[in-house]
Order: structure tokens, then sequence, then C-alpha cells
């Protein structure tokens, strides 16, 4: 079976192009469908080995990598990038039980990860961003700062939350942990989305990379 991508036309080489990668047909297709329809120009690839063999270099665009594939992780597939220096962003397709791995993945530097089922719009919007010349605004100077106050704002349990929400813990994981209810998890999950003004767990999972960068002072230091 060939696993040559889906190209657009010659013409269109210079425009940023979205990689996909996924070992599944129908999630290719689908992907493929969305995107163009969105107007985004796509190549999609079945597998990690087949996306690397591709000439990528000077391509400009960013690549949608599903985590799991049988062939070669998403996490290798990243690897193999970063060694052969390819600057591209990358977006992985997770599972809820791969966000540990999607945490990994942004230590080492991926863009940005989208839990599955996905909502159409939002992974439109995100992939959108990832084009964006400038990175989302937690790589801009302005917006770090911003992020380290809100970051102060935060309770030392508050913090604890947010450090086991960013490593993959479910709510009843949390409460188990820390011992507390459910409920209570819930609720200071909600405070963080609202004081770190984060609209996903990618966002907070950012958060916590940068929190754990720099010395934040809790909101009950003097």
């Amino acid at each position: 079976m060939s696993h040559a991508p889906i190209n657009e036309p010659a013409n269109s080489s210079r425009l940023p192009v979205v990689f996909v990668v996924d070992d599944e047909a129908g999630i290719r297709s689908a992907l493929r469908r969305l995107l163009r329809l969105a107007g985004l120009a796509v190549e999609t690839y079945a597998s990690g080995p087949a996306f690397l063999e591709s000439d990528l270099s000077h391509r400009a665009g960013c690549v949608l990598l599903d985590m799991r594939m049988p062939q070669m992780s998403g996490l290798e597939v990243q690897s193999r990038l970063n060694q052969r220096r390819i600057v591209l962003p990358v977006i992985f397709l997770t599972g809820a039980a791969d966000v540990p791995m999607a945490v990994t993945a942004m230590r080492n530097g991926a863009h940005d990860f989208i839990e599955k089922p996905y909502d159409d719009e939002q992974l439109v919007a995100r992939v959108r961003q990832c084009l964006e010349p400038a990175r989302d605004r937690l790589h801009d100077a302005q917006g770090r700062n911003v992020t380290i106050a809100r970051l102060r704002s935060l309770t030392p349990r508050e913090r604890e939350v947010l450090d086991l929400v960013a490593a993959g813990r479910t709510a009843k994981e949390i409460a188990r942990q820390l011992g507390t209810s459910h409920r209570t998890v819930e609720v200071h999950r909600a405070h963080l989305m609202e004081k770190l003004a984060a609209s996903s767990l990618a966002d907070l999972v950012r958060m916590q990379l940068l929190a754990t960068a720099e010395p934040v002072r809790d909101a009950s230091a003097p």
C-alpha cells in the first residue's frame, strides 16, 4: 500500500502546509476535508516514517500528529524532527490517557495538544494560531509577564492542583492524592481556568511549564 501524501498543487508549495500524520485513513480523510474547507493547504501521511521520508527542508507550516501509531509513535516522530532541526510546530492529537505523554511532548517543544474527540471549530482555530508567524501570547515577553502575575495569584492548594492536572491526573485521582473530595477538586480546577484565563488543558500545561521554569511566589507569600 502506498504511503504517498495527498499533495496540494505545485504552485502552493510556498504556502504554509498542515501536515497530517495519522495511521487511521478515516481520520486523515476527515481532517483533510475539514482543513481544506477552512482554506488551508494540507498533506496527509499514513505513518511517521512516510512523513519523515518526504522533503521537509524549507517547508513552512505545522504538523498535526497522532500520539499513538503502530510503526513510530508521535513522540518518536517529534524526536526525529528535533534531531534534524526541522522547525515545524507540532500539535498532538491525544486520547485522555495520553495527557502525561502530551506533557512530555510539550516539554520537548510541542506547540499544543488537542484531546479526542475534538471540536472541529476549535481544532481549526488552534491550527490557525499555530500557523501564525508569532507563537501564541504565552511565548511573547509581555504575555509571559501577565501569566507569571496570574500564577502568583494562586493559592498553595491551587498550585498543587495545577501541577497534578498538568500531569494528566483525573479529578478523582487528585482528590485521593490530596485527601479531599472530588467536588472540591472540580472547584479548584474551575478557579484555575478562570484565574489563569485558560481555555483548554493544553493552556494549563503551558502555564505549569512556565511556572516550573520561573520562580513564582504563591499568593500567601509576604
